[in-house]
């Protein structure tokens, strides 16, 4: 089934060429269909990127997917031209008042600062307490996983002493859990991150379940354990050659 997204995206082109199926605007208003409505809060510099490699992967559905762009409106991005993001993103303050099956907030390239130090963060804080009330689940990604596990649970970051880079085995922790049906009991998820969050943090929150862990990469995936909130730390999303473009 297709997603729903602007005509003139640039990543409708591109996922188009991969035969991936867009409804336009205009035939997704005739459907007699309730469609999944997901919001995705972009954090990252790359953009137009990030948003093809996420939609991408919302495309592999057996539903209509309905998606929104958010960006912050107290940090602009340098990288991003402003007639892409006013074209197709929103701020906080034009979807409060709306409601959402699912978001997604990605990483953020500010790991080595505090997050208090980060121009966007009681912004931040204030999406991440209204997801509790108007979305049913949220993802959290890289730099995203770490913002919601200090916000919600006060799980600290710790600083690497190298860049935690590649990737890297995993295994299940949790075998039965419904997020993980269909992985295999040991998989490989590329990682790109200054900071980590530990294990023993994790499992001491009477709130979390850990539910995929690396021998060499650390925590994964964290789960809350109401199921409405998932943590995952590195980057499943990406494609086959992000890792190189960064490296």
């Amino acid at each position: 089934m297709p997603i729903k997204i602007p005509d003139a995206l640039p990543a409708a082109r591109v996922l188009e060429s991969e035969n991936i199926f867009i409804m336009n605007e205009y035939r997704a208003a005739t459907q007699d269909i309730r469609p999944l409505k997901i919001v995705i809060l972009n954090l990252m510099p790359t953009k137009i990127e990030t948003e093809t490699q996420l939609l991408r992967v919302l495309g592999n559905s057996p539903i209509q997917v309905d998606v929104e762009l958010m960006q912050t409106s107290s940090y602009t991005s340098k990288n991003t031209p402003q007639e892409h993001l006013l074209s197709f993103y929103k701020t906080f303050d034009q979807i409060r008042g709306n409601r959402y099956d699912g978001m997604v907030i990605t990483g953020a390239p500010v790991e080595l600062m505090e997050f208090e130090q980060v121009d966007y963060w009681p912004e931040l804080q204030e999406i991440l307490d209204w997801t509790k009330t108007h979305v049913y689940s949220t993802f959290h990604i890289c730099w995203g996983a770490q913002a919601g596990l200090y916000h919600h649970y006060g799980i600290p970051k710790y600083t690497l002493d190298t860049k935690m880079f590649g990737i890297f085995e995993h295994k299940l922790c949790a075998l039965n859990h419904r997020l993980l049906r269909g992985f295999d009991e040991a998989f490989f998820a590329p990682h790109s991150r200054h900071t980590s969050v530990r294990l023993e943090d994790i499992t001491r929150c009477p709130q979390l379940e850990l539910l995929s862990y690396s021998d060499t990469a650390g925590v994964y995936i964290v789960a809350s354990k109401t199921g409405r909130q998932f943590f995952v730390t590195g980057h499943s999303e990406y494609d086959r050659d992000t890792l190189s473009k960064g490296y």
